[in-house]
């Protein structure tokens, strides 16, 4: 049994089916700026995504700043504060000013009643996030973005391989945004990539991520270098033949843990649409009032015992010192996010994760419920770490 176990622990593919790939990298001696290996999973990954056109880049937030640029978003976006930090970083990188819109109860994701209210003069852009990669009810913020003229990005960081309607949700709005950091469902160490709709747009994304060179003399934009090198992309093409395992085996841990935390009302567990194929990158969970600990209650008895669950998004982006001036940034504007951000935890969830370990973090969860005095215990370590 696992000593310590933690939210998440990377893909990593059998050592020996990677060297080949690094022996011809030495061999060729070809480390960056477009390599075979590079051409190679762009073409791969959009096969396996279902989408026309896909730009790699070193990590996603460089992906996400690109975005922003090729798009020419100006003035105001409108995003959710339920989120990692890069996503409104970003906005702040370019020169933009976030807007923040509550997000949905059963989803996490940016409500949609909340963005048409928010709409100002300023207004460009709508960054909605797949949280969790459940996706965002997406023809909802595509209509409102068509009747207001309005560009939309999707940080589609949590979204790898999620169809919604047997179609890829990488395929919605303007642009989308992967990540393919360490922690997420397929990785490359770290990198990203931006979905497009067609060639001219990928074209200029290229330029951008490479200073903005357009040939060996001409620079056509003020570019960035966000390129993938070699030993990234090859990790990624061997990454790729072991996904659809991966995705199983993260399925199985899912159904395990909603079998047995099934008659545990005290813990609310989130599900996608019936009309997704979820990746189920995460394991989300909300911990109810009536369960005897707070959440970081919780979160502490677990780490007590060498669970290191995280929560997941806690505090708000909206409440961080950048942000936090900003009117749309008041908790009162923002009932529904601040509420999650107190009560979320998400489980360990990875391929590998064994079957004695997952039984005993959910053992761990029923013990106080069980055992009411534990929660004095518990209680205690939790005021003694704050």
């Amino acid at each position: 049994m696992s000593k310590n176990i933690y939210v998440t622990s990377p893909l990593l593919p059998p050592l020996e089916e990677f060297i080949p790939y690094l022996e011809r990298i030495w061999e060729n001696k070809n480390l960056t700026n477009g390599g075979v290996f590079h051409q190679r999973l762009e073409k791969e990954l959009a096969e396996y995504l279902g989408v026309e056109h896909l730009c790699l880049f070193s990590n996603g937030t460089l992906a996400l700043l690109t975005a922003l640029q090729a798009l020419r978003i100006t003035g105001e976006v409108i995003t959710t504060p339920y989120s990692f930090v890069a996503t409104s970083h970003t906005l702040l990188w370019n020169g933009l000013t976030p807007v923040f819109a509550d997000i949905d109860p059963v989803t996490c994701n940016i409500d949609p009643d909340k963005i048409e209210q928010l709409i100002t003069p300023a207004t460009s852009a709508i960054l909605p996030v797949h949280c969790y990669g459940i996706p965002c009810d997406v023809d909802r913020i595509q209509g409102i973005a068509d009747a207001w003229g309005l560009k939309v990005i999707y940080d589609a960081a949590h979204a790898f391989g999620v169809k919604l309607n047997g179609q890829s949700v990488l395929r919605c709005g303007d642009l989308s945004i992967l990540s393919f950091h360490a922690t997420k469902v397929f990785n490359t160490f770290e990198g990203g990539a931006i979905i497009c709709p067609d060639a001219k747009m990928k074209q200029r994304i290229d330029y951008l991520k490479n200073f903005g060179f357009a040939g060996e003399t001409t620079v056509v934009a003020p570019g960035i270098n966000a390129k993938m090198n070699e030993v990234q992309a090859s990790f990624g093409l061997v990454q790729l033949q072991h996904i659809d395992r991966a995705l199983s085996e993260r399925e199985h841990i899912y159904q395990r843990y909603c079998e047995l935390l099934a008659d545990v009302p005290e813990i609310s567990i989130f599900s996608a649409q019936d009309n997704v194929e979820w990746n189920h990158a995460y394991f989300p969970v909300l911990v109810n009032d009536s369960y005897p600990l707070s959440r970081d209650g919780l979160y502490d008895y677990l780490k007590q015992h060498d669970i290191y669950a995280r929560r997941y998004f806690y505090p708000l982006i909206s409440t961080f010192s950048m942000y936090r001036h900003l009117p749309s940034a008041h908790p009162d504007s923002l009932p529904v996010a601040s509420a999650t951000a107190e009560k979320i935890l998400c489980l360990p969830i990875f391929p590998g994760l064994k079957e004695d370990d997952l039984k005993r973090i959910v053992e761990l969860i029923r013990q106080p419920i069980a055992k009411p005095e534990n929660t004095f215990l518990a209680a205690d370590v939790a005021d003694d770490v704050a």
